[in-house]
């Protein structure tokens, strides 16, 4: 009798385990392509306004957001009340030819307010909190994002150089309700540049491990950036291994598969 509650009261467990893990594999997908999109429309959202906007001085930055099934990338103007002063909407194609461009200044929207601030706060942040750190070839990219009433700032590094994807160096900065900073924590502990432009040494996959402070799976910061990159690698799969997972992203399908280690392991010999 003590054996046959045992075996049920463990069955309970690693169900309920399983459950809790398809939950949180589920939500790293959604913010990584959701993160996708914000980056995807602010790449070619730049080009695009950058080319049709005359008076360029007047520029103070911009951000990206999702709407239904587009992507918008606005830019907004310098001074202590400033106005969006373009936008460029995307299809889910992000085709730059279909893409529809609006150059009326006008207010932001309620929405577009709250990211502003957010986004506001999180480059002072950049600017005053020491752990943030800097590199050489690299940028700092904000991309603030709401949705199911939390309101956060991803910073992820990008490279200013061709042939290569960087992983790590990245950020998560929360607020509240009012706009207000609630905490910052950075996401993986290093940074992680990954060479692909090299032709003699080409490779159809890539992998990077996981400290336990960054946790067990992959993150969305790198299901973004290999979303963005993975055209231009010509990589299959990118691995991400931890201590007791190993994330396996598809980058052909998109799709993230995740097992245990020791299982891949075992695959492996």
């Amino acid at each position: 009798m003590k054996k046959a509650l045992l075996f049920i009261l463990l069955f309970s467990i690693n169900s309920y385990s399983q459950k809790d893990l398809t939950k949180k594999i589920a939500a790293v997908v959604v913010e990584g392509k959701n993160l996708y999109k914000s980056e995807m429309a602010s790449w070619y959202g730049t080009d695009l306004f950058i080319e049709q906007y005359k008076n360029q001085e007047n520029i103070c930055g911009y951000f990206s957001y999702s709407e239904g099934e587009n992507a918008k990338c606005i830019f907004f103007s310098k001074g202590d009340n400033p106005k969006v002063i373009g936008t460029i909407i995307f299809d889910n194609t992000y085709n730059i030819k279909t893409a529809k461009s609006e150059l009326e200044e006008r207010s932001f929207s309620k929405n577009e307010n709250d990211l502003y601030l957010i986004r506001s706060k999180a480059m002072n942040a950049i600017k005053s909190d020491t752990i943030f750190k800097h590199y050489n070839n690299s940028n700092l990219n904000l991309i603030p994002l709401i949705s199911n009433n939390e309101k956060k700032v991803y910073v992820l590094t990008g490279p200013t150089k061709s042939g290569v994807v960087i992983y790590g160096n990245d950020y998560l900065l929360t607020f509240n309700n009012e706009n207000e900073l609630k905490s910052t924590k950075r996401l993986h502990a290093n940074i992680i540049p990954v060479n692909y432009g090299d032709d003699k040494n080409i490779s159809v996959a890539a992998m990077h491990s996981h400290l336990p402070e960054t946790g067990e799976l992959i993150t969305a910061t790198d299901i973004c950036t290999t979303m963005l990159y993975e055209k231009f690698t010509g990589w299959e799969n990118v691995y991400v291994m931890s201590k007791e997972y190993v994330s396996i992203w598809n980058c052909k399908t998109d799709e993230l598969n995740v097992m245990k280690k020791e299982a891949f392991e075992k695959i492996n010999k």
